[in-house]
């Protein structure tokens, strides 16, 4: 059984009008200019896609009630569900970390789940609506924000950290939480918005926004602009300390470099490596190839496109797992707080790093890769 024809489609990342043909089951079609994979078609992907979408959405119901995590060191002990945990954050008046970790772990990907319910039922049950391109437009732009398997992640590695410190028991929220960013993982997998865009646009795709010289002056403006405030972010970041352990009334401050360190001289040589990645490596890769596209495309010094947009999509994709710091932090600061005894509080980095990871975000996604095409569009003319 094959998909609908998609007829004609333009490419958003180069602008190349590509004639797609009805697809079988697993294939997709890609951009023959820049390889962007315009469409995946998987047999009855929309019901796969809101079966897993309420999936989800139970288990992210289910992982807010019960207990997350158990601490336990010197014969005290401290639980949190995840609710509690942001709880105790706002009250060690650290309410923008709560914020921040609350909205990307759990508001957000529930608001995405919401819209993908919806639009999908709608797909199955009733016809097209103006107010579903709106939703589905929202759907798209909190997708990136929305950051539970680098939550779960970011968990994983304050397990790893404090294992040695204490006792460490799992909770059922826990399992819920996993279960949820697999199914959610999952729904987002199968489900193709090409093809949903045809079925609210009555076979046609909505027209992209043409490539002008005013476009392409305000995409390179603003990526400058943004570069740069990363830029000046990185160096709080990295150089103020990200969190501090106080050990019996003795406080010691720990820099991100400082963790990694410290991680891989206790022997958690897999946990430093990904912190390190994670935290010092592709924040630093971003703002190097970002500044090196945005030049190139405003001084026309692009000389390979097809490795060009590789390099764009590479950090476009892997920017928001710098989050993983973040999110240890927050995780540490709610479950280890046993008075003078032990407790871990964020400093003053974790916000600095935070925002740092945000602004890359945003300056990849202000940047427009169809410049990168557009010098080789304007020789072939």
């Amino acid at each position: 059984m094959s998909a609908p024809p998609l007829c004609n489609i333009t490419c958003p990342q180069c602008e190349a009008n590509v004639n797609v043909p009805a697809l079988q089951n697993k294939q997709r079609a890609v951009c023959p200019r820049c390889g962007y994979t315009l469409s995946i078609y998987h047999r009855n992907d929309m019901p796969a896609s809101l079966a897993l979408s309420l999936s989800a959405m139970i288990f992210l119901v289910l992982s807010l009630p019960f207990n997350f995590l158990s601490f336990r060191a010197n014969g005290q002990q401290n639980s949190i569900d995840l609710p509690g945990g942001l709880n105790v954050l706002v009250e060690q008046d650290y309410v923008t970390l709560a914020i921040i970790t609350g909205m990307a772990t759990l508001v957000l990907p529930g608001l995405v789940l919401t819209g993908l319910i919806i639009l999908l039922s709608c797909r199955l049950l009733s016809s097209p609506s103006p107010w579903m391109n709106t939703l589905l437009r929202w759907v798209e732009w909190l997708m990136p924000w929305s950051m539970a398997e680098i939550f779960l992640l970011g968990t994983l590695v304050s397990l790893i950290k404090i294992t040695s410190l204490a006792d460490i028991a799992i909770g059922l929220s826990f399992y819920a939480f996993v279960l949820f960013s697999i199914c959610m993982s999952a729904a987002l997998f199968y489900f193709d918005d090409t093809r949903l865009k045809l079925w609210l646009h009555n076979g046609e795709l909505p027209q992209v926004t043409p490539l002008t010289p005013h476009v392409a002056s305000l995409s390179i403006q603003r990526t400058w602009a943004l570069l740069f405030t990363a830029l000046i972010l990185y160096i709080p970041a990295n150089a103020l300390p990200i969190m501090s352990t106080e050990l019996f009334g003795s406080s010691e401050p720990n820099t991100i470099m400082g963790g990694v360190i410290s991680l891989w001289q206790s022997g958690s040589y897999p946990v430093a490596m990904v912190i390190f990645v994670a935290s010092i490596v592709i924040p630093v890769a971003k703002l190097v190839v970002l500044a090196r596209l945005t030049y190139a495309v405003q001084f026309k010094e692009l000389t390979n496109p097809g490795r060009q947009i590789r390099y764009y999509r590479f950090i476009e994709f892997i920017g928001r797992w710098s989050m993983i710091d973040v999110f240890v932090v927050a995780i540490l600061v709610a479950l280890i707080q046993l008075g003078s005894t032990l407790a871990i509080h964020p400093g003053p980095a974790a916000l600095a790093f935070c925002a740092l990871v945000f602004i890359t975000m945003l300056a990849a996604m202000t940047f427009d890769s169809r410049l990168i095409w557009q010098q080789r569009k304007d020789s072939d003319l």
